[in-house]
């Protein structure tokens, strides 16, 4: 079995490795291998291996987030993440990536059932109706006739906001609505805390599966993740790999020299050790397969206890109730 017996690390999915289905109470988290001797170690194990949503919607382990992918006004680099072997795509109408993807896809030749496409509604698209015409030109950009996970992409339209409660209840009807329908296989959200995510809860037929929160070493929101685990959602790291500060992080650098890695793959591994779903960007095919190398080595417990509780760094300046701040 591959599972750590370890409270501090929490999940309450299920994993599927290598057509091998486990499944996480509570208090274990199932991605990889415990660093013991009876565990077999198999390299390149992402391939097959996949996060159970909530709902039995299987999610591929490794995700390519296309923030900034297309800044060159092309579907080149996504291009060359879906011949490095990603399947698992994260787009947003905010990103304005939804077409190259879609151009992406096309000139593969791959069967849009092989992908894994989330996109995401904007604080502009917020309301019962916006929301849902805010999904149909995601479908339209895409070039599909359904998404595999549609999330709400922050709590406020603005710092502040006091009627938030009611719109983001009416934006999470439409998001229901689209997912009884069938024209959405899953929805969830991004950037949402815990008193969020339980005005939802409160107000919902249809819980959320997923949250996407800024994650990385010296920012790992312990309260929200937490929260989103011991109520089934799987926890999605945006920023996984924080900032140059994180990189030239002593701790992050000393473990890298340590594992035989470079910094990103440390900060990557620690993320797929609590429990979170990273999802990063790269500009090189170098770069891309590194990050889809999830499992072919293993931390130490008192590493990963070590990077918890690193001093705040790398954060990004944004929190959904206040005001934008520089970057650390």
């Amino acid at each position: 079995e591959y599972m750590h017996n370890s409270g501090f690390l929490q999940s309450g999915l299920s994993v599927e490795l290598s057509r091998k289905r486990v499944f996480c109470p509570a208090s274990v988290l199932c991605v990889s291998q415990a660093p013991e001797k009876k565990v077999k170690r198999r390299p390149n194990m992402n391939k097959q291996t996949f996060y159970t949503l909530s709902n039995g919607v299987k999610i591929p382990a490794a995700g390519y987030g296309t923030y900034k992918a297309a800044d060159g006004k092309s579907a080149e680099i996504i291009s060359a993440a879906i011949e490095v072997g990603y399947r698992c795509f994260d787009t947003a109408s905010f990103y304005g990536t939804e077409g190259y993807l879609a151009e992406a896809i096309t000139k593969s030749g791959i069967p849009r059932k092989e992908f894994f496409i989330t996109s995401k509604l904007w604080k502009t698209e917020m309301g019962y109706q916006n929301a849902k015409d805010a999904f149909e030109r995601s479908l339209e950009r895409l070039k599909t006739d359904y998404l595999d996970l549609y999330l709400i992409h922050w709590p406020l339209p603005e710092p502040g906001y006091k009627d938030w409660k009611r719109l983001d209840t009416e934006t999470w009807q439409a998001l229901e609505e689209l997912y009884e329908a069938g024209k959405v296989r899953a929805i969830g959200l991004s950037n949402f805390l815990p008193h969020h995510i339980e005005n939802l809860l409160k107000n919902c037929k249809v819980k959320p599966v997923s949250d996407q929160l800024e994650f990385h070493p010296g920012y790992s929101q312990e309260a929200a993740v937490n929260y989103c685990k011991e109520h089934g959602m799987l926890v999605q790291a945006w920023s996984p790999l924080g900032r140059r500060r994180i990189m030239e992080e002593p701790l992050v650098t000393s473990l890298a020299e340590k594992y035989g890695v470079s910094p990103a793959r440390i900060c990557l591994k620690y993320a797929v050790e609590r429990g979170v779903m990273p999802i990063p960007k790269a500009s090189t095919a170098e770069r891309m397969k590194e990050n889809m190398d999830l499992f072919s080595f293993e931390m130490e417990k008192e590493d990963i206890y070590r990077l918890a509780t690193m001093p705040q760094a790398g954060w990004s300046g944004e929190h959904p109730d206040r005001e934008t701040v520089p970057a650390e």
